[in-house]
């Protein structure tokens, strides 16, 4: 148990670390930055099986194939309700009043997303450790990179977003079109390591890949928006 804890949470709280301090010039408070790594590690994770359920329940009612309710969730309903929820993070009152530069959000989006990422590891570990310490250990080890990566890169975009609509004083409308990147990221990332008509391995490998490029592009745009404001 004690593995399973720090497989879950230890990369995702290296990655949080990694992600705060890719800004180099009026980094952001500690403070604010716990804050959405517990958001996304608790209400989130909470928020989002709830929405989850009404929906596959109403999913339910209109497909009798347990396969199409399976993909269904896997590719919409589970990447809807997760990067609906996990954003709310930023609209806390001290996140919210911390956003202040274009590049916030996408920090404090991702910071959310990773505190996600490590209840889900945990749920997902625990079911590994009935298949024995090896096989607990590569597919935790794979879940630490390609589910922490993936949740950041697609809770950033929507963080951003709503960073912008902060800063510029507009409508939160202006939200929608990140949120919707976001979520066909997420469900993308899912399709790819879901369905084995592409390849079990390489469906994985090339999920990794793109979640690799996902979160250097994140990264890379904190960066260039750092400097703008020196």
């Amino acid at each position: 148990m004690i593995l399973l804890f720090a497989f879950a949470f230890l990369p995702a709280v290296i990655y949080a670390i990694w992600i705060r301090n890719t800004e180099r010039y009026n980094r952001e408070r500690w403070v604010p930055i716990i804050i959405c790594f517990l958001w996304g590690a608790t209400v989130a994770v909470v928020a989002s099986i709830i929405l989850e359920i009404i929906l596959e329940i109403s999913l339910a009612t209109s497909f009798e194939s347990t396969n199409l309710i399976g993909l269904s969730t896997a590719i919409l309903i589970a990447p809807f309700a997760e990067e609906l929820v996990k954003p709310f993070a930023l609209r806390t009152k001290t996140v919210k009043r911390e956003i202040d530069e274009l590049e916030d959000g996408l920090i404090y989006g991702a910071v959310a997303g990773l505190g996600f990422s490590a209840t889900e590891n945990l749920f997902y570990g625990y079911s590994f450790l009935s298949e024995g310490l090896l096989v607990f250990l590569v597919l935790i080890i794979i879940r630490s990179f390609g589910g922490c990566l993936l949740h950041a890169s697609a809770t950033a975009l929507t963080g951003y977003g709503y960073g912008k609509t902060i800063i510029n004083g507009k409508s939160i409308i202006r939200v929608i079109p990140f949120f919707i990147i976001a979520v066909f990221i997420h469900a993308f990332y899912n399709f790819l390591v879901s369905f084995e008509f592409i390849g079990l391995i390489s469906g994985l490998v090339m999920a990794l890949i793109f979640v690799a490029i996902s979160i250097r592009l994140v990264r890379n745009k904190i960066r260039k928006l750092d400097m703008s404001n020196r």
